[in-house]
Parts: C-alpha cells; sequence; structure tokens
C-alpha cells in the first residue's frame, strides 16, 4: 500500500462518522484482506492501472492530453477525467482550443472534448462548461477548413491527416452534431481512402489537390478505427443508417489492416511495407476499435479472436513500469518508442476489452 493510500485509510478509520463506499471501502477492503492492490485487481484492471501511472508521469501535448482524458473516461476514472480537464484550461488559447503548448493544431485540442464535457457536467464547474463552450465554438465555427468545410489538421498548410478522424468527428458527434461530424469523416475519407487496398493514405494536401504522404500508416488508420467506434457509439437510434455506413467503413480499415499482420500479432509503422519499424500501438488501436464494434454489435463476434490476439501480442510490451513499448514514439514519431498515446490506447484496449470479455469469454 503506498503512503498516500495509508493515510487516506488511516483517517477514515480514524473518524466515527466515516463513510461505507468509495474510497474508504476500497481501502478497509485492502486492510482487512491483506492483500496488495495488484492482487485485488483483474488483469485488465492492473494494466490499466499501470499505464494510468506511467502516463501520468509523462509530459503532454494537446492531442496527448485529450487522448488520455478519453482514456480515462472509458475507463470510469471520474477523478482523472477532472484533473486532465482543470490541466489542459491551464493551457486554454484565446481562440478556444485546450492544452497547447507552442503553436499546437486546430484539431488536436478535439481528441479530449468528450471527456472535457464529462467533466464539465460532473463538477458542475463553470469554468470548465466555458472551455468547453469555447474548445465547441473553435471547432465548429472558427478552425480553418476548405470551402466544403472539411477541417485542416495543422495551422501551416492546408493539408488534412488520417489522425483527424479521432479528432473533431468523435468530439462534434458526442455533443450531438451529428451531421456535422459525418460531413468531417465523409471529407477525410474522400480524399484519403483507396478502397482498393482498404487503408487510408495519411496526408492530403487540399491547395495541391494530391496526396502529400500516400503511405498507410498504421497509426493514422488506426486512429480513425478507433474514431469511427466512438463516432458509432454516439449515434442515436434515429440515425441507424449512417451507423451502418460508418460500421462497413470501420470493419473495412480492421480489415485492410489485418491483412498486413505479423504473425506476432503486431503491424509494421507503415503496414504493407516490411522495411519500416515494428510497432505496437496500431495493434492496440485495432483491438479497442474491435472489441467496441462486438460489444456495440456492429461488428461480428468471430472478430474478437483477432482483437484478442493484437491484445495479448500488445500485453507483452509492458514493462515493469507499465510503459507499453514499441509503439511509434514521441515526440517525432518517427521510431519505436513510448509516448503518451500509446499508453491512453492500452487504456481504451483493455478497457474495452474487459467489456467484451462479459459479454463473449475471450478466445485466449
Amino acid at each position: 500500500m503506498n503512503r498516500r493510500s495509508f493515510l487516506q485509510a488511516s483517517a477514515a478509520l480514524a473518524s466515527p462518522m466515516a463513510p461505507t463506499s468509495g474510497l474508504f471501502a476500497h481501502a478497509v477492503s485492502k486492510l482487512a484482506s491483506g492483500k496488495t492492490k495488484a492482487e485485488t485487481l483483474s488483469e485488465s484492471a492492473r494494466r490499466i492501472e499501470k499505464a494510468t501511472t506511467a502516463a501520468m508521469a509523462m509530459q503532454r501535448r494537446d492531442w496527448e492530453q485529450g487522448i488520455l482524458a478519453h482514456a480515462m473516461l472509458e475507463a470510469g476514472r471520474r477523478e482523472e477525467v477532472i484533473l486532465l480537464t482543470k490541466a489542459a484550461i491551464v493551457l486554454r488559447m484565446p481562440d478556444g482550443r485546450l492544452g497547447v503548448q507552442v503553436s499546437g493544431s486546430p484539431t488536436d485540442p478535439a481528441m479530449g472534448g468528450a471527456a472535457y464535457a464529462k467533466a464539465a457536467e460532473w463538477s458542475g464547474d463553470r469554468e470548465i462548461q466555458h472551455a468547453v463552450d469555447g474548445l465547441l465554438e473553435w471547432i465548429r465555427t472558427k478552425a480553418p477548413r476548405n470551402s466544403q468545410g472539411v477541417l485542416y489538421h495543422v495551422f501551416h498548410a492546408p493539408e488534412m491527416w488520417s489522425d483527424g478522424l479521432n479528432a473533431a468527428p468523435p468530439f462534434l458527434a458526442a455533443m450531438g452534431f451529428y451531421d456535422e461530424a459525418l460531413a468531417q469523416i465523409e471529407g477525410y475519407r474522400q480524399r484519403l481512402w483507396n478502397p482498393e487496398n482498404k487503408l487510408l493514405s495519411h496526408i492530403w494536401d487540399d491547395g495541391d489537390q494530391r496526396l502529400k504522404d500516400a503511405n498507410y500508416w498504421g497509426g493514422g488508420n488506426g486512429w480513425a478505427a478507433a474514431g469511427l467506434a466512438r463516432v458509432i457509439r454516439s449515434l442515436p437510434s434515429n440515425r441507424r443508417e449512417y451507423r451502418q455506413h460508418l460500421a462497413n467503413f470501420a470493419r473495412e480499415i480492421v480489415d485492410g489492416c489485418l491483412q498486413h499482420q505479423r504473425p506476432d500479432g503486431l503491424f509494421h509503422n507503415v503496414v504493407d511495407q516490411p522495411a519500416t519499424f515494428i510497432e505496437t500501438n496500431l495493434a492496440q488501436m485495432l483491438a479497442y476499435a474491435v472489441y467496441e464494434g462486438v460489444t456495440e454489435g456492429w461488428l461480428p463476434a468471430t472478430y474478437q479472436g483477432h482483437a484478442d490476439t493484437m491484445r495479448k501480442a500488445a500485453r507483452q510490451k509492458m514493462d515493469d513500469f507499465g510503459y507499453v513499448q514499441g509503439v511509434c514514439g514521441a515526440p517525432n514519431f518517427d521510431r519505436p518508442g513510448i509516448s503518451t498515446e500509446g499508453q491512453a490506447f492500452c487504456i481504451l484496449m483493455e478497457a474495452a476489452g474487459s467489456k467484451a470479455d462479459k459479454v463473449r469469454p475471450a478466445t485466449s
């Protein structure tokens, strides 16, 4: 038991009016059983705990803060969601973007938008709500975009990146702006999608009207699959047709990536180029999307075996400190290493996998 937990438990035990739930109950349970926290947690929960501790120690930029906040949201860790949101507000720009260091990106801050909105709802904090409103206004009306309204991913050029499918669309959908979310997805799909190979290229140059980076970067396809899973979850029942359309798109991305999966369950950084390094995060990203799809019913149950294989492979890459090694590494994402997004998708994968395991027993 760490010092903080011991002090919390001791203080609660000393009070005759101590509550019988929450932190107190958890601390008393551990003290009574004589078991450490690691011993009482499931394998998924243990890995979420380790990955969270490591992630919280890392320096983060706007999208990293956002995707970690979202991972905390899906892992049910309210306190961390609120703390990460408050920290993002410290680095709020006058234009409404949150968590920005240096110049940032037009769309990256939206990665955490849904989590930040939940933090506002849970806390009742007016400052947080004001910040979320500002971020939403930025994405909807101020951020640079082309004449069709499709958002650019960077400030310095009219570019659309596959990463962007996990930025604005999930935030817009979570806030109820379904048509706007779908319009962004379609705009990116029209420019980046290769229907023959069932993969997304990385960067479209809207000025030159050509692919600036035609490579099938694994991380970009992973961002897209995960983002689509988030949007699908947000769509109401009267959007069934759109839900099926996005489900088909997400399934095609998963299928396209699986065609290039290595025997060890992982992928190359550029999925169809074996000369590029072996990378861990795509497996986590796809496993998350697949578990979500199986649980939500838009992917057949047979896909869970693929997710189990990727989860098993990714689990082997976590070191003793909780860092997931071999992901496309920060700060430049041009070599294997560690990253906040790698930590976040470990958490997302385990949270989604745990839900899926309760519905259908895992195959591994």
